[in-house]
C-alpha cells in the first residue's frame, strides 16, 4: 500500500466559504482549554459591528496557527517588503473620513 495516499487529507472548499469573509478586527480570548478568535468587520460611521466568524481552537492548535502565521508573514515580507504597522490599537470607527449622518 502507498503510504503517501494514507497520509493525504482531502479538503473540500464550498463556493460560499471560498468567497471568504472580510475582517479588519480580530478579538482573541481564551480559557484554560480553548482559544476563541472572533473576526469582525468594522465599517466607517457605523457604531455597531457584528462578529462575522468565530473560530475555536485548542491551545496546541492556537500555537500552531501562530507559528504558521508568523512564517507566512515572514515569507510575504521577503517577497513584498516590510508590512507597515500603524501606531496604537484603537478600533477605528470612521477610518479618518466623515461620520455618517441621517
Amino acid at each position: 500500500m502507498d503510504n503517501k495516499n494514507e497520509n493525504q487529507l482531502n479538503i473540500e472548499l464550498s463556493e460560499e466559504i471560498a468567497d471568504g469573509i472580510y475582517s479588519n478586527l480580530a478579538i482573541i480570548t481564551h480559557s484554560n482549554s480553548e482559544f476563541v478568535v472572533d473576526f469582525i468587520k468594522v465599517m466607517p460611521g457605523v457604531p455597531k459591528a457584528k462578529v462575522k466568524s468565530r473560530i475555536v481552537l485548542t491551545p496546541q492548535h492556537a500555537k500552531r496557527l501562530m507559528t504558521a502565521l508568523a512564517e507566512n508573514v515572514a515569507k510575504y515580507e521577503q517577497a513584498h517588503g516590510t508590512i507597515k504597522q500603524t501606531d496604537g490599537i484603537a478600533i477605528p470607527m470612521n477610518f479618518g473620513g466623515p461620520t455618517a449622518q441621517a
